[in-house]
């Protein structure tokens, strides 16, 4: 325990008159050293109940809440904290701007995702309590913390991936209170707008380093069985503000105004979308369907990203959204 505990519980004890009374100071310094392991570690189970929550209308946008232990989405993240700070969230957390939580507007309360700036790599994993954001063009705002450790608090903004982590969302929603069976978790794929990432790897506390990207190529292994492992020792506590990292490539912002089965339907959209911009359908392939994206873009900036999508949302295209790939 660092000194400011110790003054802290011998000025308790002195208030009370009881500093020659030692199981009084033992006392006062087992419940000092409780509530600074509880702010040490932020990325705790929640304190608000498990909550998906019905539709509903922010500023003419309908979201619709659902659990979802797939998601896997590219975009646009923000962050907020101090005018929020110790607030409630909106599953009855409190909201702590120094804890790794985010908001999301549709995604199942308490969920855990992992959250990577695509524009240094930095990723962490984050506790999701509360709703928003609700500015046209962003699908994820983080806690002030957050934005710190995924080192966009100066911006504003970051191109993001957002990743849920199904079964640390689902011991989350049983430790607030979900009921009804547990779903079935299947594989996740590849993110809907953009390619798997790399794996991650740990890097020291609040630290990061240049992810190795010529690891050995790995052989099939042998037909005989392997000789067995020792047992491996307990690995440590991972630290509260647990940084990994991934090797950062270059990635482009686009409008993305629609997604069709039929490509003469894209098309049509893309001739009505030509005025704001370079325009092009790609097709994609989801299970075992095919799709034609209609995209404006790249466009250079969040900036100019959101000013297209205001311009395509204008012109009828309200499910219009910016992602980035």
């Amino acid at each position: 325990m660092n000194s400011s505990a110790i003054r802290r519980a011998a000025t308790l004890c002195a208030a009370a008159g009881l500093l020659a009374a030692c199981s009084e100071a033992q006392l006062a310094l087992h419940m000092t050293k409780k509530i600074e392991q509880a702010t040490d570690n932020p990325n705790q189970a929640t304190n608000g109940t498990y909550k998906v929550g019905n539709p509903y209308q922010v500023e003419g946008v309908w979201y619709t809440p659902r659990e979802d232990f797939n998601y896997d989405e590219t975009g646009i993240a923000s962050w907020y904290g101090p005018g929020f700070h110790a607030q409630r969230t909106a599953n009855g957390d409190t909201f702590d701007q120094n804890a790794l939580t985010a908001a999301h507007p549709t995604l199942q309360m308490p969920s855990k995702v992992q959250v990577t700036n695509l524009e240094n790599g930095r990723t962490i994993a984050l506790i999701v309590n509360d709703r928003g954001p609700y500015k046209r063009g962003r699908i994820l705002d983080v806690s002030r913390r957050a934005a710190q450790l995924l080192g966009f608090d100066a911006n504003g903004t970051a191109r993001v991936r957002v990743k849920i982590l199904p079964e640390e969302s689902l011991q989350l929603a049983a430790l607030s209170g979900r009921k009804g069976p547990a779903p079935v978790l299947v594989a996740q794929g590849t993110a809907r707008v953009a390619p798997d990432a790399p794996a991650v790897r740990a890097l020291p506390r609040e630290t990061v380093a240049v992810s190795t990207l010529d690891a050995p190529t790995p052989q099939l292994a042998s037909l005989a069985p392997p000789p067995p492992m020792p047992t491996p020792a307990a690995a440590p506590a991972s630290p509260a503000d647990h940084v990994t990292l991934q090797p950062v490539r270059p990635t482009s912002l686009y409008v993305q105004a629609g997604a069709f089965s039929q490509p003469a339907n894209a098309e049509r959209l893309k001739a009505k979308l030509a005025k704001y911009g370079p325009t092009h359908v790609s097709e994609v392939q989801l299970g075992s369907q095919h799709f034609y994206r209609v995209r404006v873009g790249p466009l250079r900036s969040v900036e100019e990203a959101d000013q297209t999508l205001g311009r395509v949302v204008g012109g009828g295209q309200s499910d219009a959204r910016v992602v980035v790939d």
